[in-house]
């Protein structure tokens, strides 16, 4: 499989492994299967409704009716949109193949992002996607290309460890009090880049990102770069809960 190279806005450079075809049509499929499901379901609703209630679809409810199926057809429309917003890059499918959507200059796709990849997928479905996504360098396909985005395929299922925050510690007491003016988003990209460059064994990622937290957050430190790192994250976990 093909990987992925990643710079993020600290220079440091990231290896993804790419979803490839294969992966995306699996994903792909399980997708189309949960939207005809809530399909199958809805009309289920509607028609047991309509049972109960002789006069559901008398002229007077017509309007009634019209509304429901206008809000019923907005989540099969937006389904893409709304799954790979509300659920970090991922919709059902994807989650289940374990792929992911990511940008390829490493910051985190945004609305406007998720957006263009669906309003694309009018034109950019089926054999053409399938095409676009071999042939291209990164396996991206149409809306892939116009959102600056790709599909990674994700090493392993998601447990405490791999959110944002680090499970407390019983009477532990912050190092850095500093951490307050760090965001989420930052405390994200310092962790993904922690992780992927103790896997990878990229020790000079580490001091870069070290120095530039340091920077940001105006402290200094004679922890070792991994170890003020953790530190870091463990103080920003604490500090979340502790609010």
């Amino acid at each position: 499989m093909d990987s992925i190279k990643i710079t993020t806005s600290q220079n440091v450079d990231l290896e993804y492994e790419a979803a490839g075809v294969g992966y995306r049509m699996l994903a792909t499929l399980l997708d189309e299967v949960f939207k005809i499901v809530y399909i199958i379901i809805f009309f289920l609703i509607i028609g047991l409704t309509a049972k109960s209630n002789p006069h559901f679809y008398d002229g007077d409810n017509n309007y009634t009716l019209y509304t429901i199926l206008i809000l019923a057809a907005l989540p099969y429309t937006l389904y893409y949109f709304l799954s790979e917003t509300f659920m970090n890059g991922q919709s059902f499918g994807k989650k289940i193949v374990g792929t992911k959507v990511v940008k390829l200059d490493g910051a985190q796709p945004g609305v406007s992002s998720y957006m263009i990849r669906s309003l694309l997928r009018i034109i950019d479905s089926g054999l053409i996607a399938l095409i676009v996504v071999a042939v291209t360098e990164k396996s991206q396909r149409l809306g892939d290309l116009a959102a600056g985005t790709t599909v990674i395929k994700l090493g392993s299922k998601v447990t405490l460890r791999d959110t944002i925050l680090y499970k407390p510690v019983t009477n532990y007491k912050i190092v850095f009090d500093q951490v307050a003016l760090l965001s989420d988003k930052d405390i994200a990209i310092v962790k993904e880049i922690l992780d992927h460059s103790i896997n990878k064994d990229k020790r000079d990622n580490l001091t870069l990102l070290a120095q530039k937290v340091k920077t940001k957050i105006g402290v200094s430190s004679t922890l070792d770069d991994e170890s003020f790192l953790k530190t870091i994250l463990l103080d920003y976990s604490h500090y979340q809960f502790e609010r």
